[in-house]
């Protein structure tokens, strides 16, 4: 149809052109005009059927083969390789130790192996990710990366365990070489079920630790054995202590325990955990891990705020002044008395209103104390919030009968306490018969419920320690908070009433104590459980702020036990060399990971009146991680540990995925081989047909020459109309 109109518009334009030549009598100038009035209708005829010009060219260049192999660390995997002598001969199983992934494609790294693929293509061979622990596997970007750098590419051979745990799927970079026509040929390696092994999977160990004090160290085992396996755990410490446990551990699961390690001296001390080998296990790199953990000596100083010398403040202070590790200073506000104070070197005359002397606190207990005449002050409210926002020091609330923390409501410290009291009720609940507390689900794993060495045991100690007489008008918790234990029997429209609840707030840890009994504890045991009790409750809440000191900073930092590429918050407090708070500075810390890769973080400031800067940090190995955090400012520097929990990205023993290979290569119409059949993988390269002809293609009906031409005659027909006076 398109041809018929054209033809139809040619003949038309000459029949007019002729009719034109005659009137104008056959001069020779009608002739030149009508011939450029006919050639540019032509001319426009032909370009509005879009015509083109094409060239073909043949590649001067080889067809590029790529050879892409896995380096990863899980490519160290030593499985159960089977293999072939020949396409038809049966499986046979390598005899001694099963070799590597990466031993089995080690052949398609050799040059020799592609050289009769040299006369036709040019091979490539590129190694792809790190064989470091820390690293990770990405299938996708040696492939995109192949298609980017490589015009002429026509096949990727791809020899993998195809576990892949970074960057974007490889579908995505296949779907585009099966539009380009190039296949994959993939060698997939490595067993797809996992081997018969037990990994010591996590060996937790707290930052530091204190001379004298038991240290928990929990650990998990996991174990792909088919049966339940006795063993004998070893934990070994650089000290020369040795203990063993006898573990059962569980089939296909996971199994945890602890250990108690107790030591004697400060130092830095390694702790090695170890599994012995079993008759099938065939990996045993991974049965023993070492950690390191820094045993100082332990002097928390502890600030004690009370109103009235009450039962439960007389046997607190008693606990806190004969606990060794701990410096206790009280102040008794005798509300009523023209004096404040007591009668030994453990009390001070008057709440510490210089910012200095707050700040050397790490705990602070309030008692039945409120704002008034002869207690606290708005400013001394502040102040605290300030210690434990800034400064992570710890607050407990211990409120008493005379109900004198509400007015603590309505003052800074409002944001701090963990739970919602009844206004109504301010003197509490008493009973004529005990209460008791019972331990929630979270109180059950809590450390600082912790009064037994099992948790059977614990849960039995909660159940018949002395009841209660009183507890604080308690509404509900506040949404954020832990509650550790509950009134067994005591509920109201919230449910429950909580009685022990814990709260973060800012870098600093809330514990609200809700009854006055416990120093009720110690009948029939003395000191057992009340000691130990509030030891672990100062310890826990002073353990972040004393994680590393020096003379004049101190850096803590959140999570406690941080995990592998878990943002960890960094704090810190400085102070210049007159003791005051620094409230501008140049802070960095310098962060130096197990594999030696180094990282300095800057540190803005958080808290002028403090002292306090923050910076962040996402760790990406796990494993003792070296902080030296300095200031120009002071021109001082602090040096610590940081321990990232947490195991590799890669691992060994992991099974490997075989099918991740196999739709790559059905994908782009490949094929999938095994390590020992090269030989076919080259020959079907050989059968690959070469690549198409490149074909140039000129647009005639756009190009800028022809679009100048047909101007160009344009302006000469008008030209020659106006010449010869037909315009």
């Amino acid at each position: 149809m398109t041809l018929l109109l054209s033809g139809l518009a040619i003949c038309v334009v000459l029949l007019l052109s002729w009719i034109s030549i005659r009137r104008a009598g056959n001069r020779t100038s009608a002739w030149v005009l009508e011939s450029i009035r006919v050639f540019l209708v032509v001319a426009a005829v032909v370009l509005l059927n879009q015509p083109e010009w094409t060239e073909e060219f043949r590649p001067s260049e080889k067809p590029t083969v790529v050879v892409l192999a896995d380096r990863s660390y899980s490519m160290r995997t030593r499985d159960e390789v089977h293999g072939a002598n020949d396409s038809n001969s049966e499986t046979v199983v390598v005899e001694g130790s099963p070799a590597t992934r990466s031993e089995l494609i080690e052949p398609l790294l050799s040059a020799e192996t592609w050289r009769k693929l040299g006369e036709k293509f040019e091979v490539v061979v590129q190694p792809f990710s790190s064989d470091d622990p820390s690293g990770t596997s990405d299938l996708a970007s040696p492939i995109e990366s192949s298609i980017q750098e490589y015009a002429n590419l026509r096949a990727i051979v791809l020899a993998s365990d195809g576990d892949w745990n970074s960057g974007g799927s490889p579908v995505h970079p296949a779907t585009r070489l099966r539009m380009k026509g190039i296949p994959i040929i993939s060698v997939p390696v490595g067993s797809s079920s996992r081997l018969p092994d037990l990994e010591l999977l996590s060996f937790d160990l707290p930052t530091f630790g204190i001379a004298g004090k038991t240290v928990s160290v929990p650990l998990t085992i996991e174990s792909s054995l088919p049966r339940s396996t006795p063993a004998t755990i070893t934990l070994e410490g650089s000290d020369g202590s040795l203990q063993k446990k006898e573990l059962v551990i569980q089939a296909m699961g996971r199994t945890s325990t602890t250990f108690a390690w107790k030591p004697t001296s400060v130092g830095n001390f390694n702790l090695s955990v170890s599994i012995p080998p079993q008759p099938d296990e065939l990996l045993t790199d991974n049965n023993r891990r070492t950690a390191t953990i820094a045993i100082r000596e332990e002097r928390l100083k502890v600030l004690v705020v009370e109103g009235y010398p009450r039962w439960e403040y007389r046997y607190l202070r008693n606990a806190l002044s004969r606990d060794p590790g701990v410096e206790v200073s009280c102040l008794l506000f005798h509300p009523g008395l023209s004096k404040v104070g007591g009668g030994n070197k453990d009390y001070i005359s008057e709440f510490p209103n210089a910012l200095e002397d707050l700040a050397k606190y790490d705990v602070i207990f309030l008692g039945d104390v409120g704002i008034g005449d002869n207690q606290l002050t708005i400013e001394q409210c502040r102040l605290l919030k300030g210690l434990v926002q800034q400064q992570a020091s710890g607050l407990i609330f211990m409120p008493g009968w005379q109900g004198r923390q509400l007015s603590l409501v309505d003052s800074p410290l409002s944001d701090l306490i963990p739970v919602v009291m009844d206004a109504r009720q301010p003197e509490g609940w008493g009973s004529r018969t005990p209460s008791h507390f019972e331990l929630t689900e979270l109180g059950r794993r809590s450390l600082l419920t912790r009064l037994a060495d099992t948790p059977e045991e614990n849960l039995t100690i909660w159940e018949n320690l002395p009841g209660f007489q009183w507890h604080a008008p308690i509404l509900r918790a506040k949404a954020g908070s832990e509650v550790l234990c509950v009134h067994q029997e005591a509920s109201n429209a919230n449910g429950r009433v909580p009685l022990m609840v814990t709260q973060p707030f800012g870098a600093g840890k809330i514990l609200f104590m809700g009854t006055d009994g416990a120093w009720r504890w110690r009948k029939g045991v003395e000191d057992r459980y009340h000691y130990r009790f509030w030891g672990q409750v100062v310890r826990w809440m002073a353990y972040q702020r004393n994680m590393a000191e020096g003379e004049s900073m101190r850096l803590y930092y959140s999570p406690e036990q941080p995990n592998v590429r878990q943002t960890i918050f960094l704090n810190a407090n400085i102070v210049e060399k007159s003791g005051e708070p620094l409230a501008t500075g140049d802070v960095s810390a310098r962060i130096v990971a197990p594999s030696g890769a180094a990282q300095t973080v800057r540190f803005t400031s958080s808290g002028e009146e403090w002292g306090a800067f923050s910076a962040k940090f996402t760790p990406q190995e796990p494993g003792p991680h070296r902080v030296t955090l300095r200031s120009l400012t002071t021109d001082s520097s602090l040096e610590t540990d940081l321990l990232v929990q947490g195991g590799a990205a890669e691992r060994l023993g992991k099974p490997a995925r075989p099918e991740v290979l196999e739709e790559l290569a059905r994908l782009t119409h490949g094929q999938t081989i095994r390590p020992d059949q090269v030989a076919q993988a080259i020959q079907t390269l050989q059968q690959l047909n070469p690549p198409p002809l490149e074909i140039r293609r000129w647009y005639l009906w756009s190009h800028a020459a022809v679009a100048a031409t047909l101007i160009g005659l344009l302006a000469a027909f008008w030209i020659g109309r106006k010449m010869v006076g037909l315009m």
